[in-house]
C-alpha cells in the first residue's frame, strides 16, 4: 500500500517551487461495476453540463456501446447495440478495417446532450434523450481515424483521418511501433485530413490537408471555432512537431513549442489541451538526456510561452486536464515521501504559472491497473469544475469513480 503523503516543498531544478498539501480522501464508486465501464476519452468530456448525466463506453466479451447515467438515480440506460468487434484505429490497432464501432472517437455536446461517433465508414450523431442514430457523414475508404472533437457551441465535428498505408500490418507489425509508423508517414509521403463538418446538416465544411503527418488528436478552441489544436503523434522530433494550432480564416498552421530556450527537438512533449476559457494551451512533457518532466503554457497569440520543471521523482507517466483556471487534474507524475507505483494518485495541482510556483493536492490513490489504454484513468473535471471523475479498475472491471473537490477549488487558492 502506499505511503500517504505528508506536507513538504520541493523545489526543481528550474528554482519552482512544489508545495504538498495533504487532502486525502475516499473515490466514489458511481457505475455499477458488472461489466467494463469506462469514461470517453477525455478531450472530451463525459458529463452533461447540468451534472446529471455521465455518459460511458460499456464492453463485455468483446462487444463495445454506448450508455448513460443518471447520477441522480443511479440508473443506467443503454444508447447503442452494436455487433461485436471494434474499428481498426488510432490506439485500437488491433481492430478491424472500415468495419464496428470506433472506441477512440466518442465526442459528447455536453450542452445538448448529442454524442458523435464514428461506426465503420459512418460518423454518427444521437441524442441522449433517445430517437434514431442519424449518419452524419461517411468517411473515404482509404483513411483511419482517431479521436474526434465536437466545438463548445455544438455547431462543428472535427475528425482526423490519415492515409490508412500509417496502419498497415506490415508497419504495425514492427518492434518499434512508435518510431516505424511516423517513420512510414515521412519516408512515404502520407497525409492526415482535419475533416470539419457541420452537425447539423452532416455538410463537410474543409478538409484541411497536412503533409507528412499522423494527426490522433484535435480540440476546437473553447469560444472560438476558428482555431483547431493538432498534434504530430509519436513523431522523432517531438520535442518540435507535437503541438500545433490550425488558424482556419488565416490558413496557417503554427508550432506552438519551437526550439530553443532550454527547449530541444529531443524532448518529449505530449498531451495539449486549450484552457477552458480559450486562452492558451497547456502541455506536458520530459527534457531530453534524463531531464525532468515539465509543464507548460503557451498563448497562441505569440509569445508567453513557460514551462515549469517538475521534481525530480516527479516522473510516473500521466495525463493533465484543464479545470477553473489555474487547475490541473492528474493521474500521475505525483510522488509521496515513500514514493509510488506509476499512475497510482489522482491529484490537483494548483499552477501559477508567472510566480513558478506548484500547489499539488493528492486527493486518492486511482487503484487502477493501467494494463491497458481503457484502464488509464484519464481523470476531469465535471463543468463546475466542483469532482473528478475517473476510471479505474480495483474490483476487477473498469468502473468511474467520483472524488467531490468542492472544499479544495476555491477562490483563495
Amino acid at each position: 500500500m502506499d505511503n500517504l503523503p505528508g506536507s513538504e516543498s520541493l523545489q526543481a531544478r528550474d528554482g519552482a517551487l512544489h508545495t504538498v498539501i495533504p487532502s486525502i480522501r475516499q473515490a466514489q464508486r458511481v457505475t455499477g461495476g458488472r461489466e467494463h465501464e469506462q469514461l470517453l476519452y477525455f478531450t472530451s468530456t463525459s458529463i452533461s453540463d447540468d451534472g446529471v448525466s455521465l455518459v460511458v463506453i460499456v464492453s463485455s466479451e468483446g462487444k463495445y456501446d454506448l450508455a448513460v447515467y443518471d447520477l441522480q438515480t443511479g440508473q443506467r440506460r443503454m444508447l447503442t447495440d452494436h455487433e461485436p468487434g471494434f474499428l481498426k484505429s488510432y490506439v485500437y490497432f488491433d481492430g478491424e478495417p472500415y468495419r464496428g464501432f470506433a472506441r477512440a472517437s466518442v465526442s459528447f455536446d455536453p450542452a445538448a446532450n448529442k454524442l458523435y461517433y464514428i461506426h465503420g465508414r459512418q460518423i454518427r450523431a444521437l441524442r441522449l434523450s433517445g430517437g434514431p442514430h442519424r449518419m452524419l457523414a461517411e468517411l473515404p475508404g482509404d483513411q483511419v481515424t482517431a479521436f474526434t472533437h465536437v466545438s463548445g457551441d455544438g455547431a462543428q465535428l472535427c475528425v482526423p483521418t490519415t492515409d490508412d498505408r500509417a496502419l498497415a500490418d506490415d508497419v504495425l507489425r514492427s518492434k518499434s511501433l512508435a518510431l516505424e509508423i511516423d517513420a512510414t508517414v515521412q519516408r512515404e509521403n502520407l497525409r492526415s485530413f482535419l475533416n470539419v463538418y457541420a452537425t447539423s446538416t452532416g455538410q463537410r465544411l474543409e478538409s484541411e490537408i497536412v503533409e507528412r503527418a499522423w494527426i490522433t488528436h484535435v480540440q476546437f478552441r473553447p469560444g472560438s471555432n476558428g482555431e483547431i489544436a493538432y498534434n504530430h503523434e509519436w513523431p522523432s522530433d517531438c520535442g518540435i512537431r507535437r503541438v500545433w494550432v490550425w488558424d482556419r480564416e488565416a490558413a496557417v498552421h503554427s508550432r506552438m513549442r519551437p526550439e530553443g530556450d532550454g527547449r530541444s527537438r529531443e524532448d518529449w512533449a505530449c498531451h495539449e489541451m486549450w484552457e477552458r476559457d480559450g486562452s492558451r494551451l497547456i502541455y506536458h512533457g520530459g527534457y531530453r538526456d534524463g531531464g525532468p518532466c515539465y509543464l507548460g503554457r503557451v498563448d497562441i497569440g505569440g509569445g508567453g510561452l513557460v514551462e515549469i520543471a517538475l521534481p525530480d521523482t516527479y516522473t510516473p507517466y500521466g495525463h493533465f486536464t484543464t479545470g477553473r483556471p489555474g487547475w490541473l487534474v492528474a493521474d500521475g507524475y505525483f510522488v509521496g515521501s515513500g514514493g509510488n507505483a506509476p499512475g497510482n494518485w489522482i491529484s490537483l495541482a494548483h499552477v501559477d504559472w508567472e510566480a513558478r510556483t506548484v500547489k499539488w493536492y493528492p486527493l486518492c490513490a486511482s487503484r487502477s491497473s493501467w494494463n491497458s489504454q481503457d484502464a488509464h484513468p484519464h481523470p476531469i473535471f465535471d463543468s463546475a469544475g466542483q469532482a473528478v471523475y475517473f476510471t479505474a479498475d480495483p474490483e476487477g472491471n473498469r468502473a468511474v469513480y467520483r472524488v467531490d473537490v468542492s472544499d479544495i477549488v476555491t477562490d483563495d487558492n
